[in-house]
C-alpha cells in the first residue's frame, strides 16, 4: 500500500468516526432533524421491498446509520475492504447530509451560510469516497480486465477464422 493511501484513508475515515459518535450521543435531537428524510427513505424502501425489516423510528435509524458509519470508517482506516467500506460510507453520507444540512430551509442568513458550507463539505467528502471506492491500488480493475478478455477473445476468433479458411483451402485442394 502506498504512503498516500496509508495516510489518506484514516484521515477520510476520521470525519465519520467523530460524526457517528456524536450521532450516537445525540440521537434524540438528531432524530427530529432526520425525520423528513427517514420518512421518505423508509416509505420508498418499503414500496420497493415490502418484506424488508426496516424500523420506522427515526432515532433507531439514526443509531443504525451511526453504527454503520463507525464500522465502515474503521474498515476504511485500517485498509480492510477499503473499496467496499468507502462505498458504504458514500451511501450513508447522502441521507445524513440531506437530513443534517438542509440549508434551503434555513430562516436566517448566518444559519443558511453555515449549513451550506457543511453541505458542500460533505459533498467534497463524498467525492473523496467515490475516488476511494474506485481505487484499485494500481492493479487492473474489473472493467479493464473485462475489456482485456473481450479483446483477447476477438483476436482469438480472428485467428481461428483465418486458420479455418486455410484448412478449408487445403481440404479443397486435396479433394480436387
Amino acid at each position: 500500500m502506498s504512503l498516500s493511501r496509508l495516510v489518506a484513508r484514516p484521515m477520510l475515515a476520521s470525519v465519520f468516526v467523530v460524526g457517528a459518535a456524536n450521532a450516537l450521543k445525540n440521537s434524540g435531537a438528531l432524530a427530529a432533524k432526520a425525520e423528513p428524510v427517514t420518512d421518505t427513505l423508509v416509505g420508498t424502501i418499503k414500496k420497493a421491498v415490502p418484506q424488508a425489516p426496516l424500523p420506522d423510528d427515526p432515532q433507531t435509524l439514526v443509531r443504525i446509520n451511526a453504527a454503520v458509519q463507525i464500522a465502515a470508517a474503521a474498515a476504511l482506516a485500517t485498509g480492510r475492504a477499503p473499496r467496499t467500506s468507502a462505498a458504504v460510507l458514500a451511501a450513508s453520507l447522502a441521507p445524513t447530509t440531506l437530513a443534517g444540512h438542509r440549508f434551503w430551509e434555513a430562516d436566517d442568513q448566518a444559519t443558511k451560510t453555515q449549513q451550506q458550507l457543511h453541505f458542500f463539505k460533505n459533498l467534497s467528502v463524498l467525492g473523496g469516497l467515490l475516488i476511494a471506492a474506485g481505487d484499485t491500488e494500481g492493479r487492473p480493475g474489473v472493467a479493464w480486465r473485462a475489456r482485456r478478455v473481450a479483446k483477447d477473445a476477438r483476436r482469438e476468433a480472428r485467428h481461428l477464422a483465418v486458420s479455418a479458411r486455410q484448412e478449408a483451402k487445403l481440404v479443397k485442394a486435396k479433394v480436387a
